[in-house]
């Protein structure tokens, strides 16, 4: 039902450009009555970072950036959501236009900058809402003008763990100039070292809350290396592979294809799932993997899961395809764990990474 109202409504919703656009549908959401979707397949049961995901499909970041949104998210049937990128300041981010459709090649550039309303009112707004449950994670980055972004995160940890359920340490978006080089090893080690002592002091006595990594698709193996060894020592919870990409496939036809930003959507697919299964085959089963770039079909998320994601993410395709995907994706991988005879579909995470690694399929 909701697809085909999608669909009705498509040719209006893409005659606003795409941030008024996603300004609009924000809004609706945030006023929507509270829905509480069908229960979903028990198939699709998923537990990961000591959390028990109804369904192992989210929300990726950057649609909800001040988490204005998160019930009526929920309401749509995913079974998590990530609001942010948040930053300690409020800040403006990047003039428009920042965000462009690409619709003959089912993706977007983005160049927010990481706008954000800022850590107390996204926390003012987690805090109003915490009692009605749903699982939520925040999604964390640094002032543009910070003169220490490290401390940036310290800041955002300390303040929003006891507030949401996990929290990913964001440091590869490409639209804020330097970010990215934290990704560096040792730059990386010291920020998520002061991040973790920040999160478990807010614990104050009780269970820290989960910290994840969000890294870029444009690494080099050598980089990932180092990205994974840094992780691993720190004993983070988690990664998401990947945020957006600043490459430029050949392939890319629509008009807005030489814009700057960040490209998402069905282009990131291939690239993004290759380098999932590379860090699945390093985490070695250390902590869990979150699946993000492309997905735009039950297909797609599913080979998210065979290349090693425990739970997977989207929000670029919504743009083009409506809510509506929300319960295609979860319809076809509960068939996909029924074809095989499992219980549960959490069996299948991994069973074709080092195959997809080598680049033989996905």
């Amino acid at each position: 039902m909701i697809g085909s109202l999608f669909n009705l409504a498509r040719p209006l919703i893409h005659k606003f450009d795409a941030e008024a656009a996603h300004r609009l549908t924000i809004a609706a959401l945030a006023v929507a009555p509270a829905f509480k979707p069908a229960s979903d397949d028990p198939v699709l049961a998923t537990e990961a970072f000591g959390l028990s995901f109804p369904n192992p499909v989210g929300l990726a970041a950057g649609f909800d950036k001040h988490a204005e949104a998160i019930d009526g998210s929920l309401g749509l049937g995913f079974g998590f959501v990530e609001i942010g990128g948040v930053t300690p300041l409020p800040q403006p981010g990047n003039a428009r236009p920042r965000v462009f459709r690409l619709p003959e090649d089912g993706a977007v550039i983005n160049r927010y900058g990481l706008n954000s309303e800022g850590m107390e009112a996204v926390a003012a707004r987690l805090a109003a809402r915490r009692k009605r449950g749903g699982l939520v994670g925040v999604n964390l980055g640094a002032n543009k003008d910070s003169a220490d972004r490290a401390a940036d995160y310290a800041i955002l940890a300390g303040r929003l763990a006891p507030l949401a359920d996990f929290l990913t340490i964001n440091v590869s978006s490409p639209n804020t100039p330097g970010l990215r080089d934290l990704q560096a090893e040792s730059a990386l080690d010291d920020l998520i070292a002061r991040a973790l002592a920040a999160r478990n002091e807010a614990a104050t006595g009780g269970k820290p809350t989960p910290v994840l990594l969000k890294i870029a698709p444009d690494l080099t193996l050598p980089e990932l290396d180092g990205m994974v060894a840094v992780a691993r020592k720190r004993r983070i919870d988690g990664m998401i592979v990947s945020n957006t990409t600043i490459a430029r496939p050949d392939s890319l036809r629509s008009a807005a294809k030489a814009e700057t930003g960040g490209l998402s959507g069905k282009p990131l697919f291939a690239p993004s799932t290759r380098l999932l299964a590379e860090t699945y085959r390093r985490v070695e089963g250390q902590f869990p993997l979150i699946g993000v770039g492309g997905i735009d079909s039950a297909a797609t998320a599913f080979a998210k899961i065979r290349a090693g994601a425990s739970l997977v993410q989207f929000y670029s395709a919504m743009v083009f395809k409506g809510p509506g995907l929300i319960g295609e994706v979860k319809a076809g991988l509960a068939n996909e764990a029924r074809k095989a005879g499992l219980p549960r579909l959490s069996v299948l995470v991994g069973r074709d990474a080092e195959a997809i690694a080598r680049g033989e399929t996905i």
